[in-house]
């Protein structure tokens, strides 16, 4: 076809933002007089790549429908495929001339990254103009945090995009459906009976309504327990990092509870760890290096034996330790843990079991429902205490366990072999004598597995070699380096 007939086109290329609403990539595209499409591109680097899971996917595919259903009243709807983006745009381009591809910056694992680097080729070559947008305060480029705050402020004292497409602008189902015919196409069913949280806009401000609403209420009180926490904490972790709703549209409702004196503390403690979200992602946007190797340098040279018994008993919840077996169950099984959880079994699995992060971060990635990168690297850095500027924090399960579960509820619930023991043997069922076992019929080692390691032996060699490393030379040259590039330049007003 010659090209100079060819209908000149916006593309709007969904990635971690799955959302109609303040989103934009798509305000931008629609502000123009071309025809817009949707696209979502199913691509093989990605759901071949380990650190990714079919909860993952299913909370995908349910967030389209739910942007399809959205988009039934505006006669139109997504053009989603199994491909590689390069590939479908150059379908498309073989009935439309692509003028103008938008997206947002995505500051994603090192696949995603080389995917972005291949596309900008492809944009250049095609002489397709790709504007890119800033993606939740996270902004590309930065040398220092020495204005940080004020962008990511600016940026969020913005009023939101609303989603007003004219009369005709978008694509047709029937325009979509001619497109279908080049491609592959996806299974978009999923289970809804599954235990995770199910993706969408609409499930999201469900959850964010209850959040503000009510159960908000508990918040601060609630947010270390492990079985409370899943009710009084936000739950939005999911929807923020598939882009279900924009951090903006949570800041300005947190920001309306507490000038209306609604659960204000709460709220406030709430909104300060939004920021802190946001602190992460643009530390990891600046040292994207964190995916594979220490953000110190001086932690690099650390060797740490790999003990596939020891990963494979933490994986599935079988290390004799009750609240790290029920931890990783419950995640296993729901995708959800809360903070002070997911920090306490990072830590049994650095300090105790004495693994290497890195051979945590793909099975953790694969049972967060929620995982973002730019959270998951800093974070399990930060608890296996290789960052150098933290304050190392070990975390004891058995006295976490009598703090924040001390009747035992979560951990019966997720080691149901532990359901019939009396409270004083729960946390810490090694301490039953032989005949203590026999009387309760609970073997250790049968029924229930016995310590893999000695707490107190694990822990003190931990400290010792952590403690003695933050002394040496590369590591405190690192430090510097680290603060000077990622303080806040008004530390104590942003936190």
């Amino acid at each position: 076809m010659n090209t100079s007939n060819k209908i000149e086109i916006n593309v709007v290329l969904f990635k971690r933002d799955l959302r109609l609403q303040d989103n934009e990539a798509i305000h931008n595209a629609l502000s123009t007089e071309r025809k817009t499409l949707f696209l979502f591109v199913f691509e093989d680097i990605l759901l071949n790549d380990p650190h990714y899971s079919e909860r993952h996917w299913n909370f995908i595919k349910e967030s389209l429908i739910d942007l399809n259903n959205s988009l039934t009243a505006f006669n139109s709807e997504i053009l989603i495929v199994r491909s590689n983006i390069n590939r479908t745009l150059q379908i498309i381009q073989e009935t439309y001339k692509i003028t103008h591809l938008y997206s947002h910056q995505e500051t994603g694992i090192k696949s995603t990254y080389d995917r972005d680097k291949r596309l900008k080729r492809f944009t250049l070559n095609n002489m397709i103009t790709w504007v890119e947008n800033v993606n939740n305060g996270v902004f590309r480029g930065l040398t220092d945090r020495t204005n940080w705050v004020e962008l990511w402020e600016d940026f969020m004292n913005k009023p939101l995009l609303p989603f007003k497409p004219k009369k005709g602008q978008l694509f047709t189902p029937e325009e979509i459906a001619h497109l279908l015919t080049f491609f592959q196409l996806p299974d978009l069913e999923t289970d809804p009976n599954s235990p995770f949280q199910k993706g969408g806009t609409t499930m999201a401000y469900k959850y964010m309504n209850t959040f503000f609403k009510d159960r908000g209420k508990n918040y601060n009180a609630h947010i270390s327990k492990p079985l409370l926490a899943r009710r009084s904490c936000s739950r939005l972790s999911p929807y923020l990092a598939w882009g279900n709703l924009s951090v903006r549209q949570v800041i300005k409702e947190t920001t309306r509870c507490i000038e209306q004196n609604i659960y204000k503390k709460q709220m406030e403690s709430f909104g300060s760890r939004l920021r802190w979200q946001a602190h992460f992602i643009q530390k990891f946007e600046m040292e994207d290096e964190m995916e594979f190797v220490s953000l110190n340098k001086g932690y690099r040279k650390l060797k740490k034996r790999v003990s596939d018994q020891y990963i494979k008993a933490w994986q599935n919840g079988l290390t004799g330790y009750p609240l790290v077996d029920a931890c990783m169950r419950c995640l296993k099984e729901t995708g959800y843990l809360n903070f002070r959880m997911r920090a306490l079994i990072v830590s049994f699995f650095t300090h105790n079991l004495w693994q290497p992060w890195q051979k945590a971060t793909v099975i953790l990635s694969q049972y967060f429902l929620d995982f973002e990168p730019g959270i998951h690297f800093p974070q399990i850095q930060m608890q296996a205490g290789e960052t150098g500027i933290n304050l190392l924090r070990m975390y004891n399960p058995t006295k976490n366990g009598i703090t924040h579960d001390p009747e035992g509820i979560f951990i019966k619930q997720w080691v149901p072999e532990l359901a019939e023991l009396d409270i004083t043997f729960v946390h810490e069922p090694s301490r039953m004598t032989p005949m203590e076992q026999q009387m309760a019929n609970f073997f250790l080692g049968k029924n229930y597995p016995k310590p893999i390691v000695d707490l107190q032996k694990t822990r003190k060699h931990a400290s010792t070699v952590l403690w003695s490393m933050k002394d040496e030379n590369t590591v405190i040259e690192e430090n510097f380096r680290i603060l000077k590039r990622h303080t806040l330049a008004n530390r104590k007003r942003s936190s």
